[in-house]
Order: C-alpha cells, then sequence, then structure tokens
C-alpha cells in the first residue's frame, strides 16, 4: 500500500516525535459528537428503508476536510489527516453500531410479537457490539487479521484523506477513480465490487465473483440441468456452515500449531496476543448469551440443559459469526452479516430451541461482526494514514485513539437507538431482514434440511481446506452464493481482469497508482450510495 501511505517528495506519512492527536480534545467532541448522531440516524433510517447499510466513513473525513479549509483561527486543527482519519472512523461506528449491531437485533423478538424481549435483546446486543469492536482492536494486526490485509473500505478511505491532504498526481489519480466509480455506480454497476478487485487477494476475489454470478444465474441453469431454484434450498447456507468451520479450524491452527504470537514493535503486531483475545472473546460471548437468557426468562420455558446448551451455542455463534464477517470484510470489503446470521438461525431450530430463544439467538448473532468488520476496515485506514506501523508507538497510540473514537460513538449509538426505537416500532417499521427471520422461526424444523446443510457442508469445508486461510476460498464463494447480485460479480471479474493488464504493463511500480485508482472507485460508489439513500429517506 507504499502508494497511499507517503506524501509529497517521498516525506514519510509520519514525521518522528510527532504527537498523534488526541481524540478526547475539544476540537475533536465538537466535530465528532454530530457526526455520531448523524451517522446514527442515517443509518436507521436507510436499514428500515432500505434494508442495507450505507458507508459513511468518508462523509466524516470530507467534514474534517471541509472544516479544515475554513479560514479561521482554530479550523486548522481539522486539517489533520489523523484528525479526519478519528472522524470517519467515529461515524462509521455510529452508523454499523446503530443500524447493523443494535436496531436489527431487537426488531426480531419485536416482529415476533414479543416486545418483552426487546429490551433484553438492546442489553445484550450493546454488550456483545462493544466486546465485538474490543476483539477486532486486539486482534488487529495478527496473522489472523494482519494490518497488511486488504480492507478495501479503509484503503479508500485512506486514499481519500491522502489525496485530500497532498493533491498532485494522488488526487489527480483518485480523481479518475472517484469520477468512474459514480458514472459507473449511475449506470447500476456495484463499483466498490470493481474496486475491491484491484486491492484484494486475487483468489478470495475470484471465487467470490464465480459464487456472485452462479446464484445471480442460476435461475437460468438450473432448469437445463433439472436443478431445485437455489433460492429455495439451503445449499448457499450449507456451503457458509462448512466453509465457515473450516475457517475456525483453521485459526485455532494457526494459535496452537507451535507460532506462538509476539508482540513486534516493528511490523505493529497487534497489543494482545490472539490466543488471549480470543479466549477473551469466547468468555465475553457466554456471559453475554447468560446476560440475554437471564433477561428474557427463558429459564422459565426451557430445562437447565437446553439452557445450558443456548448459552454455549449462543456464545460458539456469537464467536464464528464475528471471524467469518471479519474475514470476509478484510478480502472483499463486504459485510454478509445478514446470510451468516441465517445459517445461525437454521441451525438453531434445527437444534429444537424455543421462538422465544431462536429470537434472541439470532439477535444476538447478527449483533455481532458488523462492529468487528468496520473496526477492522477504520484501523486500516489510520495504519496507511500513519505510515504503516514505521514508527511502532505512534501507530499504536494511533490505534488506541481509534479505539476511543469507536467506543465514544457506540454510546452514541446506544443512546440515539434507546430514544427512537419506539416511534419506528409504533409504526411497525422493522428491518426488513427481521421478517426473514421471523419467516424462519415460525417455519420451523425439518429433517430434509439438516441433511442438506449436512450435505452441502462438506464441499464448502473442502474448497476453504484447499485455499487455506490466506485465500478464504471457501468462505468467500459461499458469501457469493449467500448474495443475489450478479452485476457485482462481472465488476469483480472485469476487474480482476483490468488489475492483471495493469501489472503486465506498469509492473510494480505501478502498484501504487492502482490501489489509489481502485480506492476512488470504491470511494465513488460509497459517495454515491449514500446520497442516493439519502434522497430516498
Amino acid at each position: 500500500m507504499d502508494g497511499i501511505s507517503r506524501r509529497r517528495d517521498g516525506e514519510a506519512a509520519h514525521v518522528a516525535g510527532e504527537a498523534h492527536p488526541r481524540f478526547f480534545s475539544i476540537g475533536n467532541l465538537l466535530l465528532i459528537t454530530p457526526l455520531c448522531v448523524l451517522g446514527s440516524v442515517i443509518g436507521m433510517q436507510v436499514l428500515i428503508r432500505l434494508g442495507v447499510t450505507t458507508n459513511t466513513a468518508l462523509i466524516g473525513a470530507l467534514a474534517g476536510m471541509a472544516l479544515g479549509r475554513i479560514g479561521l483561527p482554530g479550523f486548522r486543527f481539522y486539517r489533520n489527516i489523523h484528525v479526519q482519519n478519528l472522524a470517519q472512523s467515529a461515524i462509521s461506528a455510529s452508523t454499523f453500531g446503530a443500524a447493523n449491531s443494535l436496531l436489527l437485533p431487537i426488531g426480531v423478538p419485536f416482529a415476533l410479537g414479543r416486545g418483552d424481549l426487546v429490551l433484553p435483546m438492546f442489553v445484550g446486543a450493546a454488550c456483545a457490539m462493544l466486546l465485538d469492536a474490543t476483539l477486532l482492536y486486539w486482534m488487529f494486526g495478527s496473522r489472523v487479521f494482519p494490518a497488511e490485509g486488504a480492507w478495501p473500505p479503509g484503503v479508500a478511505a485512506a486514499g481519500a484523506i491522502q489525496a485530500g491532504d497532498e493533491g498532485g498526481r494522488k488526487a489527480r489519480v483518485l480523481g479518475i477513480g472517484l469520477g468512474l466509480g459514480i458514472a459507473g455506480s449511475l449506470a447500476g454497476i456495484p463499483m466498490s465490487a470493481f474496486g475491491v478487485a484491484f486491492i484484494a487477494n486475487a483468489w478470495a476475489l475470484l471465487m467470490f465473483g464465480i459464487g456472485l454470478l452462479l446464484r445471480g444465474y442460476f435461475h437460468l441453469i438450473g432448469p437445463l440441468l433439472h436443478l431445485p431454484d437455489i433460492g429455495k434450498t439451503h445449499v448457499p447456507q450449507g456451503l457458509m456452515l462448512g466453509a465457515g468451520l473450516m475457517a475456525l479450524l483453521q485459526v485455532l491452527w494457526t494459535l496452537f500449531a507451535g507460532r506462538h504470537e509476539k508482540d513486534a514493535a516493528e511490523d505493529g503486531r497487534a497489543e494482545a496476543p490472539l490466543q488471549r483475545a480470543l479466549g477473551i472473546g469466547a468468555c465475553g460471548y457466554v456471559l453475554i448469551a447468560m446476560l440475554i437468557a437471564g433477561l428474557g426468562g427463558l429459564a422459565s420455558s426451557m430445562s437447565l440443559w437446553a439452557l445450558l446448551g443456548f448459552v454455549v451455542y449462543a456464545a460458539f455463534a456469537a464467536l464464528l459469526h464475528e471471524l467469518i464477517i471479519g474475514l470476509a470484510a478484510m478480502h472483499s470489503g463486504w459485510f454478509p452479516a445478514f446470510a451468516v446470521a441465517v445459517v445461525t438461525l437454521a441451525v438453531g431450530v434445527l437444534i429444537g430451541f424455543p421462538a422465544p430463544a431462536l429470537a434472541l439467538l439470532v439477535g444476538f448473532s447478527a449483533s455481532t461482526g458488523p462492529a468487528f468488520a468496520d473496526m477492522g476496515c477504520d484501523l486500516k485506514a489510520g495504519f496507511l494514514l500513519r505510515g504503516e506501523g514505521r514508527d511502532a508507538a505512534f501507530e499504536l497510540d494511533g490505534r488506541r485513539q481509534q479505539y476511543f473514537a469507536a467506543m465514544y460513538a457506540f454510546i452514541i449509538a446506544g443512546i440515539v437507538v434507546l430514544l427512537s426505537y419506539h416511534h419506528y416500532f409504533a409504526h411497525n417499521q422493522v428491518a426488513p431482514v427481521d421478517h426473514v427471520f421471523v419467516a424462519a422461526i415460525r417455519a420451523g424444523r425439518s429433517g430434509d434440511i439438516a441433511r442438506e446443510l449436512a450435505l452441502w457442508a462438506i464441499p464448502g469445508a473442502l474448497l476453504q481446506a484447499i485455499g487455506g486461510s490466506r485465500r478464504q476460498m471457501g468462505v468467500m464463494f459461499a458469501t457469493g452464493m449467500l448474495l443475489v447480485s450478479p452485476l457485482a460479480g462481472w465488476a469483480v471479474l472485469a476487474g480482476l481482469l483490468c488489475r492483471a493488464a495493469w501489472m503486465r504493463w506498469k509492473g510494480e511500480a505501478g502498484r501504487g497508482d492502482m490501489q489509489i485508482f481502485a480506492a476512488g472507485s470504491i470511494a465513488g460508489d460509497a459517495l454515491f450510495s449514500f446520497g442516493r439513500s439519502v434522497l430516498k429517506l
């Protein structure tokens, strides 16, 4: 990522001895507090109306850039790229926190007709969201979630901030990508998928693209082969189940195969060992699952063994869910949180948990992952802007300030959701996917579903094993199969072809421009999507 992380004339992105801006300063709080409120409201509105959550990170960065160019005393503070990084981290965290981690989970018991479970779900989801982001903060820079990983939205945010600060060639290349991203999005092409192909692991993106195309055109292929509509089967969920379990085994292998994690200041490794982070995470999710079960009164409708099984499975599913979402986000920039939560729910239905427990289970599972993945993307942006860990102390301090920004944003998001969810529920407004979850709960269990999940888990696990932990082929193929977006599949393949042609033409010398161009394409798509979402509200 060298093309994004260096300033004009080759000057390092960080001057030795320069102190990182403190998050808890008047200037930062005056900018970030209203941004967090805005991000929370936008996130909830877009989720309710459109069923997705828009990326607002660049809005925070642009707000900082705009304020920094006001020619009045005190506003120059906002020209600092690290201040802008804190702003984009905070608004992004508030958006995903309010929408995906809080409003969506509490909508499940409401849609099921169990309004008494809304507050217990809110408490559990809020705790899970805070733990979720904390775990990524500890794991970022490890072998499983390396700072050198793709994290495409983070690269896009860093590229935009850096180009705005430096101008010149970088700004022109970014502008070309930005213009192409907006133009392509206007034509209905998912340009974020195109841009991601220039940055992420080529094998991971190839399998993602193939999965998208197979799912998107199966309605044409299936009848020729006399196969049922894949949308009415559990094939994609089975693939993700197998790939996800294999991914977890690969993470455990990384931890316990004799290669012990070490703190290494020279390459910006995480402050806490990966083993301890996962151990704390597992214990934390067990405690949160117990809290949800207790507040939800599940003991009155479940036996002691069933209650114990719920707690263990809910904690395991939450941890697995966040790892899968984190790996997918790192390699592709996509957060397939809804799709993976469906897998968790399907297994819970087969186990035989009662409906109230299933509502709390899927809400708990869905609340983990988005904050985890978003934190990784934001820390990637900061990592690039701070010079890719060349000054280890500055890098770790910067991460800490971003963590403070995210935690502050999550608290603001929690307050906003707590004050506003009554309005949405009074008008019977919940996230569209909540109705999908409730329909699955009411459908009940089936032996056919169990056999289908088990059968298709095998090729998912094999593909993940063949690709290994670096390529994540099984997880990315299953992610593509769970989404219905054939245009994104074509965009990914087109991006991979352009990437190969670019590298053949320019070689390694052209990698920096290629990544800045890709960042522009992703940023253009994000800005267009944000603007379109706001206009539809």
